[in-house]
């Protein structure tokens, strides 16, 4: 004997509604690896006393495939990795390395002298020195003795 189920909307909408769900889940709270698809840069920003070092993984790119960039404080590291010319007679039967351009631009949180950014490129990390301006570090105030009215009638 065949059994015959009702068709109910509302059953599928629910099961929509789940979907979506976990969409947005996966999407916001744990962005997946299929969500990452453009290039992108690995960094690391140091600080010392005098300056920010950054230090950026671009393994493969020469110094000719890079540009960076300072303005208005925001540091921008941009460049292209360029896909290999498969020689004549060769297949590629998976490619999993990404090619295109990519860019990554960072906000560094003091005043610095773009006109002294050094920048080295070796065994695919690039590093820069971004010293500090003047203004922003730190600078020690000498305390003197007395009022504020004392050292008027002194001076």
């Amino acid at each position: 004997m065949a059994t015959i189920n009702r068709w109910s909307p509302v059953e599928e909408a629910l099961s929509l509604r789940d979907a979506m769900s976990r969409l947005f889940e996966e999407s916001f709270v744990a962005p997946s690896a299929a969500m990452r698809t453009g290039l992108s840069v690995d960094m690391n920003v140091l600080e010392n006393a005098n300056s920010y070092i950054v230090e950026a993984a671009v393994p493969g790119l020469k110094a000719e495939d890079l540009d960076i960039t300072l303005q208005e404080n925001v540091l921008t590291i941009s460049g292209e990795v360029r896909s290999q010319k498969l020689s004549e007679g060769t297949t590629a039967h998976r490619t999993e390395r990404r090619y295109g351009r990519f860019s990554r631009s960072i906000n560094l949180p003091m005043l610095v002298k773009g006109d002294q950014i050094s920048a080295t490129l070796e065994h695919g990390i690039l590093r820069l020195d971004v010293p500090k301006a003047e203004e922003v570090k730190p600078r020690k105030i000498s305390v003197q003795v007395g009022s504020a009215k004392e050292l008027e009638v002194n001076k």
